[in-house]
């Protein structure tokens, strides 16, 4: 009797352990939920600019959904409404734009979506093996960048390096590894002071 409520108890106690871990164990769409919550923030402060491929879809409309490259003045020329600037606008404000000019004489409620299809590339220069311009990963940082360019040089200065974005005048003088590449970014790998 003493050894089955023994077993009994050691038993209860193994599954309250396993259920406590099964609550506390991130899960798949745990993970997912995380994944989909980063994509959307990255989206909301992710600016279009050119070299930028879009899918633009207005429902209900084939005639005008299909998709638009951003081109080198940042603009992209759009059925019945001409040429759109993109450059500088994140996705929504590209959603709202040409909803609006739709309204204006087209379409009584256009209800748009914009989906970026291929980023514009990012650039790495300096201190690594293979310099040069690389296609844009979602949610890569100077890490993955850096190992796409095939390692640093044995000149490298690995601690940090410098990241031209947008335009000259936002520059992150000391990038580490875990920071942030976003589209369009031009990557400066210093060389180490002997």
């Amino acid at each position: 009797m003493q050894l089955q409520q023994s077993i009994s108890h050691r038993l209860g106690a193994a599954i309250a352990v396993l259920c406590l871990l099964t609550l506390l164990w991130p899960t798949g769409s745990c993970r997912a939920e995380e994944s989909a919550q980063a994509q959307a923030s990255f989206e909301a402060l992710y600016t279009l600019g050119s070299g930028d491929r879009l899918n633009i879809t207005v429902y209900g409309e084939p005639d005008l959904s299909r998709e638009f490259q951003v081109d080198g003045t940042g603009s992209i020329s759009f059925p019945l409404i001409g040429q759109v600037v993109a450059k500088g606008l994140t996705i929504r404000q590209m959603v709202d734009r040409l909803s609006e000019k739709l309204k204006d004489g087209y379409l009584i409620d256009p209800r748009v979506t914009v989906e970026v299809l291929n980023y514009r590339p990012f650039y790495i220069l300096g201190e690594v093996n293979k310099p040069g311009q690389y296609e844009y990963v979602s949610g890569m940082t100077l890490h993955n960048a850096v190992a796409m360019a095939g390692g640093y040089t044995y000149r490298a200065r690995q601690d940090s390096a410098q990241i031209t974005r947008g335009n000259p005048e936002e520059v992150i003088k000391e990038a580490d590894h875990s920071t942030i590449i976003l589209p369009g970014d031009i990557i400066n790998i210093r060389e180490r002071f002997f």
